[in-house]
């Protein structure tokens, strides 16, 4: 496998992805696309990646690079996504895929139109906290009652994972939720039959809801309870817990317990214990045996189906 990848966007998920590429044989980043060129600069040379821009057109314009990752500003995703596969590129678009249905499907029409691999990066499917459970699940060992999630972060303002200031404002229901709508979904192998919503007052200067709380169920009867929450002060990140008619799990992002807090070993699951590596790798494999991905756009436009019922819902 050899593979040329661009990514745009140098920020603090762009450089998740750069630390678990440099892991993976095979691929290498060639060219790095940032908002603003000094710091992207910096980002490179650390790096070792020859070729900088601030427009993303320049990485696409470029004959060796075959595939793109995306780690941009939600708003600019799914016209982001299209313009790499017009260019040929095969792409890999953090999740959210869009903050749209109807964008969401234009990327997909454009996956189909082009036949080239088409990934949003839907964490969660590849954490070996949730392999371990869907392996369960699939081995007729283990099956899902319900879902409680948590979603909790203290963002008051729009600073990224690293307390730099965004030039965008991050969403509850079109990006946080969308990990747990696909998850469950995913985890049941049952297709989401109800949805509800609640938001909390929305904030006078961000302009959106700083709280949520939404409610599943899917078609074998699972049910999954979401909240989520900018206004929490701790303790900060997504939890998961599974309560089946044999087990109870509860998944700390890459790190899995049983009910009573006891930690599993989930060290053989998969060749790493990073998510967002194992995500990569995914995406790779996929352009080098010419197959669909877990994860491609195909398989999580259902996810982004419910998102727009729920925020029709929201805005009634």
């Amino acid at each position: 496998m050899s593979i040329k990848v661009a990514l745009a966007g140098a920020g603090a998920f762009g450089i998740k992805h750069l630390d678990g590429i440099k892991l993976i044989e095979g691929v290498e980043v060639v060219s790095l696309v940032g908002r603003e060129l000094g710091t992207t600069r910096e980002v490179a040379a650390k790096y070792g990646i020859g070729h900088v821009s601030t427009d993303l057109a320049d990485s696409l314009a470029l004959k060796e690079v075959d595939a793109v990752i995306l780690c941009t500003p939600t708003q600019m995703h799914a016209a982001q996504a299209i313009q790499c596969m017009q260019a040929g590129k095969h792409v890999q678009v953090e999740i959210p895929l869009a903050d749209s249905l109807k964008d969401a499907h234009a990327v997909l029409d454009m996956q189909h139109k082009t036949g080239l691999v088409a990934m949003c990066g839907h964490t969660r499917r590849f954490n070996p906290s949730h392999q371990f459970v869907h392996k369960k699940i699939a081995a007729g060992e283990f099956n899902i009652q319900q879902m409680d999630v948590q979603t909790y972060f203290f963002r008051r303002s729009n600073m990224n994972a690293l307390g730099q200031p965004r030039s965008w404002t991050d969403h509850l229901l079109w990006h946080h939720a969308a990990h747990t709508v696909d998850l469950f979904a995913w985890q049941c192998a049952s297709p989401i039959i109800k949805a509800n919503a609640m938001q909390g007052p929305i904030h006078p200067k961000l302009g959106i809801a700083m709280d949520m709380s939404i409610q599943l169920q899917a078609a074998n009867g699972a049910i999954c309870t979401l909240s989520l929450s900018f206004n929490n002060d701790g303790p900060l990140g997504t939890f998961f817990r599974y309560i089946g008619d044999s087990a109870t799990y509860i998944a700390r992002y890459d790190d899995l317990f049983n009910g009573k807090e006891e930690k599993i070993d989930v060290s053989k699951v998969d060749v790493s214990m990073n998510g967002i590596e194992l995500q990569d790798r995914e995406f790779f494999a996929a352009i080098s045996q010419g197959r669909e991905p877990n994860a491609s756009v195909a398989q999580v436009l259902p996810c982004y189906e419910i998102l727009h019922q729920l925020d029709q819902q929201l805005a009634a």
